[in-house]
Formats: C-alpha cells, structure tokens, sequence
C-alpha cells in the first residue's frame, strides 16, 4: 500500500516514490483489451502484426491465450483475422491485407492516428514534412508511408545542422508520439532557427501520457538517490524516462523489464529509490519492484502525484460491430 505525498516534500531517509502516473496509457490500454475481446470472440488463433504493444510480458500473456505475433501479414494466413499494433502502419500494409483478404482490426492508438493525418494533410498543401523520431520504429515507419515523397526523418537536434532546404520551401514538423518532451522541442527549436518559415501542427504530436510520465518522474527524481524505470527495452517512452530522470537530477537510473533484472548492489548507499514505469506497463510488474525492495530494506512507496488521467478510448468500430453483432459485451 502507498501513501501520498504532496509535491515538494523532501525525502526522509528509507523513501520510495512511486511516479503517478505511470503505466497504460489510455491507447495501450485500447490495444491490449482489442487484442483480448478479438480472441474471445473468434476464438484463437488471432494474428498481431509486431508488438501489440512494446512489452514483453504483456505480449507473451497474450500469446498464451492464442494470440500469435508476426512481423509482416505474409505470415498469416489467407483470410484469417488480424489486428494491427498501437503504434499504427502505412497504408501499404492495409493495402496488402485487402490482397490477402485479411479480416483486419485496427488498435493504432488514436493519438497516432491522428498525427497520420496530419502527416496526410500536410502533404496534400504541397508542404514538406520534418518528422521527428527514431529510424525503424513502428510508429515512425507508420507514419512515414503515409506521404513517402514528402517526409525527412531527423532524429536528433544536432541533425538540424545537415538539412538544407531553398528559403522558400513550404516546411512543417510533426513528431512521434513517445519521445522526450524537452528533446523534441529543442529539435523544434533549431529547426526554427535554420528555417523561419516552419510550420508547427495543430498540437503537439507527443501524446498526454509521455508528457505526464515525464513530468512525473523528474518529480521524483530530483529528491532521488536511484530510479528504477519498469519497461521494455523497445520502448521508447519508458528508455526517454532513465534519460529524464538522470537529467532531472537523479544520480542513478537504471530500466529493467521485471525484478529478475534489479541488480541488489544499485541499492548500496542508496536512502531514496523512485520507481515509475513505461506507457506499456502493466502494474502488477510495478507492484513487483515495490516488493523486492520492502524485503531489501524500503519501506512502502510514497505516490507522488502530477496529474489525474481519466482519458478512455473506444474500441476499434469494427470490433465494436462484430461484438455487437454476437450479443457481447
């Protein structure tokens, strides 16, 4: 059980802060449950292609229950169900299920959705698009094949400087949806120091969730002695959340997929210990390090609080149909 301590407080010896929030997201949340009622009601099999979502333990549960994961639709049979990741894909890979007459179900999260149609929008104007965010992943790659011709990837501030574009180039910028807040915009930054005419998205593409669980651990970490951040090596929130809390203060930061990856010598002279975890994260992995460290000598966790989230997205329409169609719920 934990407590909660208002913002600010300092720590007093034998502390854990607990990061809220943390964990699911709303979009993650969205995937998993699809890829669940899917499997109750058609029955196993059910295709995903790649990650559902990028956890390990959230991708081998659902396995066990049927679920079977592949990297690209020809490994799935003619005519079989699939449901597409959160993290969203180009209109080829929609275009090859309709060849394959795939029964598709679509989980990209509606935030990345939404930053497909921008990237759509901004293509249509004749605009070329700066698209911020880490060469090869998924999301990226998603939304990418949406305007192939009209998009440069840049992955880091210091790639500015390589660019070059005529002065009056109609230039705008739209990012992937998981990376560091405080990155992104400094890459934003020199991108409107080199090039004046830059036109920004309607809204910031980083999703409510990566912002808050950013937010939340430099909460936490500027009173940190060590943070411990539960996530998967392939995701790229919970890795940009080490990279915040040593930027915010914390004098360790290490990721771990689960308990059996703490390492008992990171808590040697250790007093204060935060812990959050990844947008993909189920909490029973969260609730776990909690454990390990009350029988390694820390107390019960003290929540830390920057934000409420009560964001629910529906589920996929035509998940949505097919149950309604059976009478479930």
């Amino acid at each position: 059980m934990s407590s909660e301590v208002s913002l600010g407080m300092p720590p007093v010896g034998g502390t854990v802060l607990l990061a809220d929030p943390r964990g699911y997201c709303a979009g993650v949340d969205r995937a998993v449950i699809t890829v669940e009622k899917a499997l109750d009601l058609y029955g196993a099999p059910v295709y995903v292609r790649k990650q559902i979502v990028h956890n390990k333990h959230v991708v081998n549960n659902l396995a066990a229950r049927g679920a079977i994961f592949v990297e690209e639709l020809d490994e799935v049979p003619h005519g079989a169900t699939v449901v597409f990741s959160a993290h969203g894909v180009s209109p080829m890979v929609h275009e090859e299920a309709s060849e394959r007459d795939l029964k598709t179900i679509d989980a990209t999260c509606p935030l990345v959705t939404k930053v497909h149609h921008e990237a759509k929008r901004f293509a249509r104007e004749g605009k070329h698009i700066l698209l911020i965010g880490h060469a090869g992943h998924e999301e990226v790659e998603g939304t990418a094949g949406e305007a192939p011709e009209s998009i440069t990837l840049v992955e880091h501030p210091n790639d500015v400087d390589a660019l070059e574009f005529a002065p009056d180039a109609e230039l705008s910028w739209l990012s992937q949806t998981t990376l560091s807040v405080d990155e992104t915009m400094e890459t934003v930054r020199r991108l409107r120091e080199k090039f004046p005419q830059l036109q920004d998205p309607p809204s910031d593409d980083i999703c409510y969730a990566t912002q808050n669980r950013q937010v939340a651990v430099k909460e936490i970490a500027r009173n940190a002695d060590l943070v411990i951040v539960v996530g998967s090596a392939n995701s790229s929130n919970s890795v940009r959340l080490v990279e915040v809390a040593l930027e915010a203060g914390a004098k360790a930061s290490y990721r771990i997929d689960d308990i059996t990856e703490i390492d008992e010598a990171w808590l040697d002279g250790v007093e204060t210990v935060g812990v959050t975890s990844g947008a993909s994260v189920p909490d029973d992995l969260v609730q776990d390090v909690l454990g390990y460290l009350a029988e390694h000598g820390h107390p019960d966790a003290d929540a830390v609080r920057t934000a409420d989230e009560s964001l629910i997205f529906a589920l996929p329409p035509e998940l949505r149909r097919d149950m309604k169609a059976a009478g479930v719920s």
